[in-house]
């Protein structure tokens, strides 16, 4: 039996009517890839339009809530303990090239506390959805991080710098140590979706620096109520704030953390760890 809270229907059925756009949009995109000017202009209009349908509805169930979002920025609320976090379109440079990954993110921080969130796959119209002390879920069924306990075993999802930013060396760095550890890494290319897929046991653990809190506020609470451990990279508990995360399951989470952070894993070195 999935989540009918109120908050949870209001959540839902926002991301739900955001999707119906992004699906139009997206059907156009794979014409637009042959024209001189490209799908660039065209996508930021998708994102935008998204963004105002989740922005609208939400204002409308929830008026005095205050709203976080990647396009619009801050926007204060009467209620200063609860505030909106949206990311209208995860894995906005899949949506570009034509590739049917990404998603719409929802969270609700409670002081600054992830409380819900609502990750949408409109392509393959997966809900991933949680609300504290009510589980994880994934349209009707419920969520559970895998039972991996050896990094050996593992299936790790990560992201890598866009050009131009800052944290290519560092990234090559852990990439290295990580690769020599565990059985296969992926980069897909939306954040939202990695935290989602470690809630449902798809992924074993996932990293990733400079992120955003609109990238990552839903998938942190939906990982935490399917039975996984999310942190920052150094172990602290900032994690919008720091815009550096680890998660995994609640065997591997820990492994991995110390496994990148250059760490030595409790009882030997970093050439033990998965193999206790």
């Amino acid at each position: 039996m999935t989540i009918r809270t109120p908050i949870m229907n209001v959540m839902t059925g926002a991301a739900r009517k955001a999707a119906r756009v992004l699906r139009r949009d997206f059907g156009e995109v794979e014409a637009l890839q042959v024209s001189r000017k490209g799908p660039a202009d065209f996508v930021s209009a998708a994102d935008q339009r998204a963004e105002q349908i989740l922005f609208d509805e939400l204002k409308r169930a929830r008026p005095h809530y205050g709203f976080l979002m990647e396009e619009r920025g801050q926007v204060e609320g009467e209620d200063r303990d609860h505030r909106w976090i949206v990311d209208p379109l995860d894995g906005t440079t899949n949506f570009l090239h034509g590739l049917p990954h990404f998603a719409i993110s929802i969270g609700l921080a409670r002081e600054d506390d992830i409380v819900a969130g609502v990750v949408y796959d409109p392509i393959r119209d997966e809900l991933f959805m949680a609300e504290r002390g009510q589980g994880a879920w994934v349209n009707d069924k419920r969520l559970r991080v895998s039972a991996r306990t050896h990094l050996r075993d593992a299936l790790i999802a990560t992201g890598i710098p866009f050009h131009g930013c800052e944290g290519h060396e560092r990234f090559q760095s852990e990439l290295a140590r990580v690769m020599g550890e565990v059985a296969g890494v992926r980069r897909f290319g939306a954040a939202a979706l990695d935290l989602a897929y470690v809630a449902a046991g798809r992924y074993d653990g996932f990293w990733e620096r400079n992120l955003k809190p609109w990238d990552i506020a839903a998938g942190v609470v939906i990982v935490r109520e399917a039975g996984g451990a999310v942190t920052e990279i150094s172990g602290g508990s900032d994690i919008l704030g720091a815009g550096s995360i680890v998660a995994g399951s609640a065997g591997l989470h820990d492994p991995l953390r110390r496994l990148l952070a250059g760490e030595p894993a409790a009882g030997g070195g970093l050439e033990r760890l998965g193999h206790r």
